[in-house]
């Protein structure tokens, strides 16, 4: 539904969705940094983007391998 022209705003935005490259989407955070005893990582709180993308891939990576192992090819 998300690739049919016009369906989103921004058209591009499809191009990152979870599967786009065969993976789950990372976790996500938000304020506040602790929350009944999660913490966000330090390195999303550290502003250095190149830092939290690596973070953000290799989590996906993670992330997919545990639950979806099959997306990667490795059942």
């Amino acid at each position: 539904m998300r690739l049919i022209p016009g369906a989103i705003g921004d058209e591009a935005s499809a191009l990152t969705d979870s599967f786009q490259d065969n993976l789950l989407a990372p976790p996500v955070y938000t304020r506040p940094a602790e929350f009944r005893g999660w913490r966000v990582p330090d390195v999303l709180l550290s502003g250095n983007f190149a830092q939290i993308e690596k973070w953000q891939d290799e989590q996906a990576w993670e992330r997919t391998k545990r639950l979806r192992p099959d997306l990667l090819g490795e059942e």
